[in-house]
């Protein structure tokens, strides 16, 4: 094992006897580093990145380890798991560690009547989500995730410190909002919390023959409901007799139980297609799930934002849905305050949407390519609809890949700011935008 000079957290190689555990994640894919290293401060960090640029081995940052971005084979690995604390500042601002879970993030806010808008899973960490822009479940009426964010710590790759933020490296501030882990190491971030006492939510059961119309009362409601109102359509398709198929409104009102929340809850349940509902007042913690992707099949999956949805877009879903039969299908309503932040303030793009449409295709895991081609001809169904692509929904480096993600002068920006803080290229293991 090779000794890295000035680095005093934890290295683990493979001749460690806790190396197997450590390296693994819920979706690690059997991705083996040659090095796991765990940082305790900024100083360890740069160390870690100068022994990997002498060893030219590529460098992945995880912050949670939710995705497979978050590893590397025959590579190094920075895990910032000691950089997780949640702390509450006045004004209702709170920083927390890149590290820390958003389970974890919604549990030490709930005693202070405070929440922000994150992940659905708690055991996303902040970092992979924050850096790419968050869709939460108060997204409607607070944004995205990045829309809170005051200021950030990154540690350059010169191994200087520096905060990010409007004020104090404005470029670098706009750049990881939307951009990813191109440009530095986070290891804090900063956001302003929002009041939140607590939500309703719940799920509407919709007839699961009846894809259209359940899209169809999607949009008439949502097009028209409050900004607290936050709703996302799922159908999914049976799996033998284990489970049939279902189309399911997963919902959550940003406030307390009473008359206004029921008022804006009340058009979902008259819905036409409605067959069953489950809803109650919840602490916003509560709301938050543990899914997991499956394991041992392969994931064909796309996505898109969209200004609305017309029938002309209902049809052309619809005919996909059903090209496949084992076709998942997610509607996001995003349309509010996502709308009202400017296209130039960060570097998200397609501020325009009112939803987000993403599409997977289940296959046994030894599926070859030309099998699975087909599903990308039924996605282009779609183009004429839709616009761009999130990245955090986006899973694999497929060709084309970040001109989807980004508009073309919001790209352009980001290779001049890539070519001013990593000019070698050392952070690939991400949507890697290249220097100008």
């Amino acid at each position: 094992m090779s000794r890295i000079p000035d680095f005093t957290g934890e290295v683990f190689t493979p001749d460690h006897p806790d190396f197997t555990e450590v390296i693994e994640t819920h979706s690690s894919h059997g991705v083996a580093p040659a090095y796991l290293v765990r940082p305790t401060s900024a100083a360890d960090i740069t160390a870690a990145v100068s022994f990997a640029e002498a060893h030219n081995l590529t460098i992945a940052i995880r912050s949670g380890g939710h995705t497979a971005y978050s590893s590397v084979e025959d590579g190094l690995v920075i895990d910032l798991a000691e950089f997780n604390s949640i702390e509450v500042l006045d004004g209702g601002r709170v920083r927390i560690g890149t590290a820390a879970r958003w389970g974890e993030v919604a549990l030490a806010l709930d005693p202070h009547q405070l929440a922000i808008s994150s992940g659905d899973n708690i055991k996303v960490g902040v970092g992979g989500l924050a850096l790419g822009g968050g869709i939460g479940w108060m997204v409607r009426q607070y944004g995205l995730t990045i829309d809170s964010l005051l200021e950030a710590e990154v540690v350059l790759l010169s191994g200087e410190v520096v905060t990010a933020s409007a004020s104090s490296h404005p470029d670098l501030f706009w750049a990881i909002r939307g951009g990813g882990g191109n440009f530095g190491i986070v290891t804090h971030f900063t956001f302003q919390a929002q009041k939140v006492d607590g939500v309703v939510s719940g799920t509407i059961n919709l007839d699961p023959h009846d894809l259209a119309g359940a899209l169809k009362g999607l949009r008439d409601v949502m097009t028209q409901a409050p900004e607290k109102l936050n709703a996302t359509l799922m159908a999914r398709p049976a799996v033998g007799d284990v489970m049939p198929a279902s189309i399911v409104i997963v919902f959550c009102y940003g406030g307390p139980d009473g008359p206004d929340a029921q008022q804006a809850i009340a058009p979902l349940l008259a819905l036409p297609t409605v067959i069953a509902h489950d809803y109650a007042p919840k602490r916003y913690h509560e709301v938050l799930t543990d899914e997991h992707l499956p394991v041992g099949l392969r994931i064909v999956d796309n996505n898109s934002f969209a200004d609305e949805l017309s029938d002309e877009l209902i049809t052309k879903i619809v005919q996909m849905n059903r090209a496949a039969d084992m076709s998942v299908l997610m509607i996001r309503w995003i349309q509010g305050a996502v709308n009202r932040v400017s296209a130039e303030a960060t570097s998200v793009g397609y501020r325009n949407a009112a939803l987000l449409i993403v599409a997977a295709v289940l296959f046994p895991g030894d599926t070859p390519d030309e099998a699975t081609a087909p599903v990308a001809e039924r996605w282009e169904w779609l183009a004429p609809y839709t616009n761009g692509m999130y990245g955090n929904w986006a899973f694999d480096k497929r060709e084309g890949m970040l001109n989807r993600i980004y508009p073309p002068e919001t790209l352009k920006r980001l290779r001049s700011i890539k070519t001013m803080y990593d000019p070698k290229n050392l952070l690939t293991v991400n949507h890697n935008i290249t220097p100008a």
